[in-house]
């Protein structure tokens, strides 16, 4: 099971992240943001965005919204942000 070992705020809408295999990459929000739904709307604060958390492995925020660590990782790995560490 892949898990969000360590994160940091980078930017207004970005976050630095850990996983637990090694691997790391900065993931923009920009988009999730935009959705401008219930639960996306708070991150667009950059104040709250800031208070992201791990929680039982995966990305976390106040108001209860949550992405699966797994989740984030694929779609790093897919457009090619993931950074693994060397063999």
């Amino acid at each position: 099971m892949i898990k969000l070992v360590h994160l940091r705020s980078t930017g207004p809408d970005t976050l630095a992240l850990a996983f637990f295999d090694g691997a790391h990459a900065v993931w923009s929000a920009a988009e999730l943001i935009a959705r401008d739904t219930v639960m996306t709307r708070p991150l667009a604060d950059p104040a709250y965005f800031a208070r992201a958390f791990i929680e039982a492995g995966a990305l976390a925020w106040p108001n209860g919204f949550e992405l699966s660590a797994a989740s984030l990782h694929r779609r790093l790995a897919d457009s090619g942000a993931l950074v693994r560490p060397a063999a």
